[in-house]
């Protein structure tokens, strides 16, 4: 645990145990929210994504085969291999690497077109850790960059329930989850231009969450 309370690099040590238990835990699939996000990078003309988060790699696939170049990145080591392999076998244009959010991006300024994160804000980082991964997003982007990512947020029945850390982060079954306030998605916009904040539900709980779109002027 961190000094205020909440879980640090205890999830880290989690989600690696996790992929590496169960090799492609999510299928091959992608999520629904990465099918609407593709659609969202064409109308914008992005050509190539970072995403942030993205385990063993379903997504990063997927827009992969959508014709988008794709560089990748998650915390877990064990993720990022299965990624690596699978990309590897379909011969797609994605490149992988290890890396926490919690530091700057391994990006230079201005370098990508587009960012997607799938439940990766909502991780176990506090407020300030969002902000600052939020600005940097910002700085890796081009101008008339797209930012695309989904939150659990207060409506979620996990909200308020489990073990609470403080920072509107809940932990159940060992995941800790920050949850999002609309004031908090608000926050993160100021400067952009905010397209869409999304209501949409996933799984079988099932999981509250928003879909925001919001753009480099």
């Amino acid at each position: 645990m961190s000094a205020d309370g909440r879980p640090a690099g205890g999830q880290r040590a989690h989600w690696e145990r996790t992929y590496t238990e169960h090799p492609g835990m999510y299928g091959e699939q992608p999520s629904a929210a990465a099918v609407r996000a593709a659609g969202v990078f064409r109308a914008h003309g992005v050509r190539d994504v970072l995403e942030l988060g993205a385990g063993h790699g379903r997504d990063a696939l997927f827009l992969a085969r959508q014709g988008f170049t794709v560089h990748a990145t998650d915390f877990s080591p064990a993720g990022i291999g299965q990624l690596r392999e699978a990309a590897l076998r379909a011969g797609l244009p994605v490149t992988a690497a290890v890396h926490d959010v919690r530091q700057p991006l391994p990006l230079p300024d201005r370098s990508v077109g587009a960012v997607f994160a799938h439940m990766l804000l909502c991780m176990a980082l506090s407020t300030a850790e969002i902000g600052a991964l939020v600005a940097e997003v910002r700085r890796v982007l081009r101008p008339g960059g797209v930012f695309v990512y989904t939150v659990r947020h207060t409506g979620d029945a996990h909200f308020g329930a489990g073990v609470g850390h403080g920072d509107d982060i809940w932990e159940h079954g060992g995941f800790a989850v920050h949850f999002f306030s609309r004031a908090l998605v608000d926050s993160l916009a100021e400067g952009w231009v905010l397209d869409e904040v999304r209501p949409f539900e996933e799984g079988e709980l099932p999981r509250r969450l928003w879909a925001i779109t919001q753009r480099i002027p």
